[in-house]
């Protein structure tokens, strides 16, 4: 390889950005697929199931815009603040809320059994996708 060559490939930055953009959009496609097929799976009994068939569904229809990024900044801002010892255990509760789709709307009490369902689900969902990365790769 000459060095001509050899410089106009390790000068091409639009080369490992497209690399880059192309691995984020196929991890995204995944994370969707899986998701999906997770949801789908388990059926519509469950909450945290319908919110994220839900979210999928209208995530595909629009992009983020810089507004909500704006927003999301702001919200961080909010939650550096320091907090009681008597709103600990609510802050972690709107944190579950977060993680668990669907959990913005629920109580406690249904927060806490959806969560423990959708940690199974996820453990299973993991199991699978482990065998299914064994099989490809061998």
């Amino acid at each position: 390889m000459n060095p001509k060559t050899c410089h106009h490939l390790s000068s091409n930055p639009s080369s490992v950005k497209s690399k880059f953009t192309r691995r984020h959009y196929l991890y995204g496609k995944v994370k969707i697929a899986a998701d999906k097929s997770l949801a789908l799976a388990v059926g519509s009994r469950r909450a945290w199931t319908r919110a994220l068939l839900w979210k999928i569904h209208y995530k595909a229809r629009r992009q983020r815009s810089r507004f909500n990024t704006k927003k999301r900044l702001k919200e961080k801002k909010k939650k550096n603040k320091k907090k009681s010892d008597e709103e600990v255990g609510f802050f972690h509760a709107n944190e579950l809320r977060k993680l668990v789709p669907g959990g913005q709307a629920m109580d406690l009490c249904s927060l806490l059994d959806e969560t423990a369902h959708y940690i199974k689900c996820l453990t299973t969902q993991v199991q699978v996708m482990k065998s299914i990365d064994q099989i490809y790769s061998l």
